[in-house]
C-alpha cells in the first residue's frame, strides 16, 4: 500500500534521528545531539532542537501543543468515552467539518487501511489503490477529471467548485482516524460509519474548529525564504514547498541528511510536501532560506 498522508509509511529516514523527547508547537527537543552518518561514523546536529517542516504531514500543522484539543481529549477521557459506544459526537464532529467543506457528508474511519476498504466496497478500486492525489504538490486538473484527493487546509487557490467528490481531509490530530469528504448524492454508496471512541471524536472536532478559526496560519510573510526558493529547487504554494527536481530515493535521504544536520526535519517521504511552521525566528528564517536556495548537484538528485 502506498504512503498517502500523516505518519502512514514515514519509512526509515525518521530513525536517524536521535530520540525526541517532547514537542513544542512547531519545534522538537531530542535526546543528545549525534547523528549516525551512512559511513558508520558521527554526524554533530549544530543543536538539540529541531525546527519541523514535516509536521506529521499536516497532522501537525497547527503545532504539536494544541491546548484546546488536549483539553478536550482529557475532558472526554476522564468520562470513560474510551469504547466505541454510539455518542453524539459524530454529529458534531460531521457539524464541525461541514464549516471547512460545506455540502458534504462524512464518514469516519479507524485508519487508512479501513478507509480503503470502504472506497473499495463502494465500487471505487483505483482510487482505493493508488496514492491519493495531494494538491500542495500541483494543482488539480481543471474540469472535473480527478474523483478523489486530498484536501489540504489554506490552499486558497483551491476552489470548492473544482473539488473532486471525494476528498480526504488533512486534518490537524495526529491520529490514525480519517475522515471522508463525499459530494452529495454518494451517501448511499458508502455504510454508516464504523463506530469510533468518543476521546477521538471529540478531540479530532476541537481539531477541525482551531483549523477554521485559524486563517493567520496560511499567511506567512517569510521574505526571506519567498527570495531564495526563486534561486533554488524548490517551488511554494502558500505555506507548502515543493521540491521540483527529480529526486531518487537515495537523493531523498541525502537531502534530509542535510536539512537534519542545519536543525530542520524534512518530510521522511519524498512525495510529501515541506509545511513552513508559523513563528520562525529571524535566525532560523535565514537559516532555511539558505538551504532552501543552494543547488543540489547532480550526483544528490540522482543518488
Amino acid at each position: 500500500m502506498h504512503p498517502s498522508f500523516g505518519s502512514f509509511g514515514n519509512g526509515e529516514l525518521l530513525r536517524q534521528m536521535p530520540p525526541v523527547l517532547r514537542a513544542r508547537g512547531f519545534r522538537l527537543y531530542l535526546q543528545g545531539t549525534s547523528l549516525e552518518a551512512d559511513a558508520g561514523g558521527k554526524t554533530r546536529l549544530k543543536s538539540n532542537r529541531l525546527v519541523d517542516l514535516w509536521q506529521c504531514g499536516g497532522e501537525a500543522i497547527l503545532g504539536h501543543t494544541p491546548s484546546q484539543v488536549l483539553r478536550e481529549l482529557k475532558n472526554t477521557a476522564e468520562r470513560g468515552l474510551f469504547a466505541p459506544f454510539p455518542h453524539p459526537q459524530e454529529k458534531r464532529l460531521a457539524k464541525a467539518l461541514s464549516v471547512l467543506l460545506p455540502g458534504r457528508a462524512f464518514r469516519f474511519y479507524t485508519d487508512e487501511f479501513s478507509l480503503r476498504n470502504a472506497l473499495l466496497k463502494a465500487g471505487y478500486q483505483r482510487q482505493a489503490e493508488a496514492p491519493f492525489p495531494d494538491p500542495a504538490l500541483a494543482p488539480l486538473p481543471p474540469g472535473g477529471g480527478t474523483v478523489l484527493s486530498l484536501w489540504r487546509p489554506f490552499l486558497w487557490e483551491t476552489h470548492p467548485g473544482n473539488m473532486p467528490p471525494l476528498l480526504v481531509p488533512v486534518l490537524p490530530w495526529p491520529h490514525t482516524s480519517k475522515v471522508l469528504a463525499l459530494e452529495s448524492g454518494l451517501e448511499s454508496a458508502f455504510p454508516p460509519s464504523p463506530l469510533i471512541s468518543p476521546v477521538i471524536l471529540a478531540a479530532l472536532t476541537r481539531s477541525v474548529y482551531d483549523l477554521a478559526a485559524a486563517q493567520d496560519r496560511g499567511k506567512l510573510n517569510y521574505r526571506r525564504i519567498t527570495e531564495s526558493i526563486s534561486r533554488g529547487n524548490w517551488r511554494r504554494r502558500g505555506i507548502y514547498c515543493i521540491y521540483t527536481g527529480n529526486l531518487t530515493d537515495e537523493g531523498h535521504a541525502l537531502l534530509f541528511r542535510r536539512f537534519l544536520e542545519e536543525g530542520f526535519l524534512l518530510p521522511p517521504v519524498k512525495d510529501q510536501p515541506l509545511i513552513l511552521p508559523s513563528g520562525l525566528s529571524t535566525g532560523e528564517e535565514v537559516q532555511l532560506a539558505e538551504l532552501l536556495s543552494r543547488k543540489l548537484t547532480r550526483e544528490t538528485e540522482n543518488g
